[in-house]
């Protein structure tokens, strides 16, 4: 497995690069991560939108 930050040959089961310690087994990210994290975003941001108008109203 060549390493994406310095281009190194690296055995195929290796986690770490042996040149420059860079990861080389890093989780994959899945739609259904985005999804969550894109749901949470909006709702974290609809509650602080709810609260400044309350808090404009008054």
């Amino acid at each position: 497995m060549k390493c994406p930050k310095c281009k190194q040959m690296n055995k195929e089961e290796a986690k770490t690069c042996n040149n420059c310690g860079f990861e080389l087994r890093m989780p994959m990210l899945t739609w259904k991560w985005h999804a969550k994290t894109l749901a949470i975003i909006y709702v974290v941001l609809g509650i602080f939108y709810a609260l400044i108008r309350l808090l404009i109203k008054e």
